[in-house]
């Protein structure tokens, strides 16, 4: 039986699922946009997001649970921080079905976590994803691609991204940008899936 981390407060972790059986998570653009409206409803109360990869059969996320002070008092006792996550595959779940005609489950029982320990792997993390449209030939420019969190990063406009901790943790946001091509030009996309 697969082993899964426990989702602790202050801890940063990378999510991701993929489809039942491989199904398409997303079967057009709309539905990108309704997975992050989902994330804003039952994700931020309790997570930072860092960055973020909608695929057509699976998805990542890089977020950092918050601390005990800053997650409302239903989280304080136990460990429920996974029924967020919960509560937003199976109203996502529920709206595909209804869409399309269709039954039954849409993602894999249980979301991988992985918890990051460190910056280095932190940082590699939110370069993968962002690479990740091109290592699945989604794109030949990710920094293009529409459903990561890469545009939103690098522009001005208003975001729920912790936009000045990742540019603090690549130095500026001019290094975070030359590390993505830098790490686009090698060609080694470390394997995260």
């Amino acid at each position: 039986m697969e082993k899964y981390d426990i989702l602790e407060p202050d801890c940063f972790y990378h999510i991701y699922n993929r489809g039942n059986n491989k199904e398409d998570l997303f079967l057009e653009a709309e539905n990108y946009s309704h997975f992050l409206n989902l994330i804003k409803i039952h994700i931020i109360e309790i997570a930072d997001i860092y960055a973020y990869c909608l695929l057509k059969n699976h998805f990542h996320l890089v977020l950092k649970i918050k601390s005990k002070t800053e997650l409302p008092e239903k989280y304080h006792s136990g460990n429920n921080l996974s029924q967020p996550f919960s509560n937003l595959f199976n109203a996502y779940t529920k709206a595909i079905n209804k869409w399309y005609g269709r039954e039954g489950s849409l993602f894999k029982v249980r979301f991988k976590r992985e918890r990051i320990s460190d910056l280095n792997y932190l940082r590699n993390a939110i370069i993968y994803i962002h690479l990740n449209p091109v290592k699945h030939s989604f794109t030949k420019d990710y920094s293009a691609y529409l459903y990561s969190s890469f545009q939103s990063l690098i522009s001005t406009k208003d975001t729920l991204l912790k936009r000045m901790e990742i540019f603090e943790l690549f130095g500026d946001n001019k290094n975070f940008i030359f590390v993505h091509q830098e790490e686009l030009k090698k060609g080694g996309f470390e394997d995260f899936d």
